[in-house]
Order: structure tokens, then sequence, then C-alpha cells
């Protein structure tokens, strides 16, 4: 079992509780992988700077013969757009179809990630989120580019006689370059998800449901970028952290959306499993983010100080 930790804390973890949790990570794993025919990787945590190369560690370090497919079990709150656009490139690099598993959340640039995926499988407690990528200012806070935008614009079209004294200082603080950065990282959320809904998950939509008409290329382009609008409509969602669950994105949205926990695909006890080992092993481990494959831990760790 190979695992890389952020310091020594983090490599003296090989503890008997840890290798049999590391070998029941492998075990469900394969099973999820056997089910689905695909290799299998686990990204859970946050989407920062360094997640993007144990993504790629990872994969490399894949022994034996590769499979075609790939199911991501993806747990995340969110993070930096060109983050998850590099941990896509990597996984396309190797991988020709992905399927993407959240057995709880993947919010904003979660959202993001799971839908550069050929097909995606939630259950019902399962959610994403609105497109909301989280942006580093020049103080190295992260904040959520769409809502900085939006309040911004609020107190740019206020009478300056209406606005109070704190609102005044905050808007004669705000930094230009940042706020230009933040409208750059809303649109490349844009761009990313009706670029990869169009050329992945609705790859295999051919006919119109109801006047059963030839799909364009330029049809699914438009059908992506509406959904990428709806997903970043605050004023549908009101809250960057609102769950939004499969029957809202089947129902609302008219995304497919496979339900892993279903008879016919027999997967809800592995996921379920898989899903509570591995964050239980965070926990165990003090690891915020956490990368599992066949064989292979990476993690990082709260600092030990």
């Amino acid at each position: 079992m190979v695992k890389w930790g952020k310091n020594v804390m983090a490599e003296s973890q090989s503890t008997q509780v840890g290798t049999f949790v590391e070998h029941q990570l492998d075990r469900l794993a394969a099973v999820i992988g056997n089910r689905l025919s695909a290799d299998v990787i686990a990204i859970y945590g946050p989407i920062y700077p360094g997640a993007d190369t144990r993504v790629r560690q990872a994969i490399e370090a894949h022994k034996g013969k590769r499979r075609p497919k790939l199911a991501v079990v993806l747990d995340t709150g969110g993070g930096i757009i060109e983050v998850v656009e590099r941990m896509v490139n990597t996984i396309r690099y190797h991988y020709s179809e992905v399927v993407m598993i959240v057995p709880d959340r993947a919010m904003s640039a979660g959202t993001v990630f799971a839908m550069s995926g050929d097909a995606i499988m939630m259950d019902y407690y399962s959610c994403l989120g609105p497109i909301d990528p989280q942006v580093e200012t020049s103080d190295g806070k992260l904040l959520p580019a769409l809502s900085y935008l939006i309040q911004y614009k609020r107190l740019k079209e206020t009478e300056a006689g209406k606005l109070t004294d704190a609102e005044v200082i905050l808007l004669q603080k705000l930094d230009l370059a940042e706020l230009h950065s933040f409208e750059e990282a809303q649109k490349l959320s844009d761009t990313l998800l009706q670029e990869w809904l169009a050329k992945y998950k609705f790859k295999e939509w051919k006919k119109t449901e109801t006047r059963r008409l030839d799909v364009t290329e330029e049809m699914r382009k438009e059908r992506a970028l509406a959904i990428a609008k709806q997903l970043a409509d605050c004023e549908t969602w009101h809250s960057h952290g609102r769950p939004i669950s499969m029957a809202t994105l089947t129902h609302d949205l008219k995304l497919k959306i496979a339900d892993f926990a279903s008879d016919d695909i027999g997967l809800k006890g592995p996921v379920a499993e898989y899903h509570e080992f591995l964050r239980d092993y965070m926990g165990k481990i003090a690891a915020f983010h956490f990368v599992h494959a066949k064989g292979i831990c990476l993690f990082y760790t709260w600092s030990a100080k």
C-alpha cells in the first residue's frame, strides 16, 4: 500500500487499524469496479492546488492492465475551477469513459467536475450544488466568485445616500483586479461545464424526445449552456451551499442521473460502505484531502503543530 502524506505524522499512520481499513477500501473499490467494468478512484475533500497532483500520482501508479472506463467516487465541498480542469484533463488522458459517483455531495466546482463524466450516479440523499467557484484573493483567502460579484453589483447600483458607512468602506476596499479574476472564474466554470456536458454526457443524445429530431452538436452545446446558466442562477438557489438533489436535477434540469441504489445497478451497499470506511479513516488520520485507488492512499493532513 503506497501512502504519501504531508508530514511524518501522516506517514506514521500504518497501524493495524489503518492497514485493515486500507484493505477494505481496496476490496470495496474492486467490487464497485467489477460491477461497472471500470477502474476506481476516490477523490475526497476540497479541490485546492495539490489535489490535481494526487489524482495524477494515483492514476499513473496504477499497476496491471488499465480498463477503458474509470469510476470516480467524489465527495467535495468545492474549490478552485482551474484545479478541476487539470484533474479532468489528467483523467481523460488515460480513460475514454468516466462515470461519476456521488455518495454524498459534490458542490460548486465539484458540480462542474461531476458534469465532466459520461454518466453521473447519485441516490436520493446525494446532492450537487450551485456553480460558484472559489477564487484565491491576494491575501490568501478563498471567496465564492459569483456571490462576491453579485454583492459588488448590488452595492454599485445602490444610491450613494442609501449605503451604510460599512458598505461604503467595503466598496472602497474592493480590488478591481480581483473582481476581474472573479468574473473570469465564473466564465471558465460556465465554459467548462458547457464543453464537458456537450462532449461527454450528451454524446449519446441523438434524437429529441418529443419530435424525434436529429440532435446537432450546436443543440448539445445550447442545452449544456442552459444547464450551466441554471446552476449559476443565485436567484433560483438563494445559497452557495444549497443542496440540489437527484430529483431536482432530473425533474427541473432534465438531466439523466442513474440511481446507484437501485436494485438493477446493485451498488448501494458497496458504495455506502466504501464511503463510510473512507470518511472514517480520514477522521482517524486527520486528513482533509484523500485520494484512493487500488493499493494507493494519498492524503494531506492537518498540521501536527
